[in-house]
């Protein structure tokens, strides 16, 4: 609740925006354990009871206490599917990276949960298994017009492929930043208002041809490691609505919390094996 209602969630403008933009919800630390939150292959299906059931929870309580009611105040023209559970679990255990929230200035024994509001999620096939292919797969793929909040979700392996090449968080960031380009002419904003909007001289083209950063700022992205084996990735794009970031809080634990884990935790599927 803390994270939802930060204002720089901007709950309010994207809970009754026409872009149908979804809660997404990363958790790291302890908690992810203790409730068997899915971090690994599968995390964002159904299936997961802790995944799924922190998802539509959350999505009651913006709905019916925040007021966000479909076609009332939520004026979403298509609606998106995400809104029922977008949470996903950072695989901390397998990633070479400090975690997410450790980035946001939390220490790495306490649990947090970090929201954006995307309102796409994209898988992508992988265009080389080394390094530059991994990179290449997600600049090639940023859409434009975006321009906002974004997030990097790559496997153990890619990060650990990354990394043993020399790349840390900030260098993937300021690299997807600098060469996710296109021509100025594709850029939505070249073809409002009878001209460029966007008046920044760093991002204002001389003409057509020449390119433009989707994602002008590095801070805008963040990466996250999650995810089970094989050569997928995938990119969560939000907008680029002033005001908005991505917000992290501190899960606060109740006093009882290890007898409420003993009772209610995630039941895990025993599935039969031929």
């Amino acid at each position: 609740m803390e994270a939802v209602t930060e204002q720089l969630a901007q709950l309010g403008a994207y809970g009754t925006s026409t872009g149908s933009w979804t809660p997404f919800w990363i958790i790291n630390g302890a908690v992810r354990n203790d409730v068997r939150v899915n971090c690994s292959s599968g995390s964002m299906s159904p299936g997961d009871i802790a995944n799924a059931a922190i998802g539509r929870a959350m999505g009651l309580i913006i709905k019916n206490l925040g007021g966000a009611r479909k076609a009332v105040e939520d004026m979403g023209v298509y609606g998106n599917p995400g809104k029922y559970s977008s949470v996903i679990g950072e695989n901390e255990e397998n990633s070479p990276w400090e975690p997410l929230h450790v980035e946001h200035g939390l220490a790495r024994d306490e649990s947090a949960v970090t929201l954006f509001f995307p309102n796409c999620y994209s898988q992508i096939w992988q265009y080389g298994s080394d390094d530059r292919g991994i990179l290449n797969t997600f600049i090639y793929n940023l859409q434009p017009g975006r321009g906002g909040l974004s997030c990097l979700i790559m496997t153990p392996h890619h990060a650990k492929t990354l990394a043993g090449k020399g790349w840390t968080k900030p260098m993937i960031r300021k690299f997807v930043s600098e060469f996710g380009r296109v021509a100025a002419y594709r850029h939505p904003s070249s073809h409002q208002g009878g001209g460029w909007t966007i008046k920044r001289p760093e991002t204002v083209p001389p003409s057509g041809m020449d390119t433009v950063a989707i994602i002008p700022n590095p801070d805008l992205i963040k990466i996250l490691v999650a995810g089970g084996p094989g050569a997928f990735l995938g990119l969560a794009c939000g907008s680029g609505m002033v005001g908005a970031d991505f917000v992290t809080k501190k899960i606060r634990l109740p006093a009882n919390w290890s007898k409420l884990v003993a009772k209610y935790r995630n039941l895990v599927p025993a599935y039969e094996k031929y």
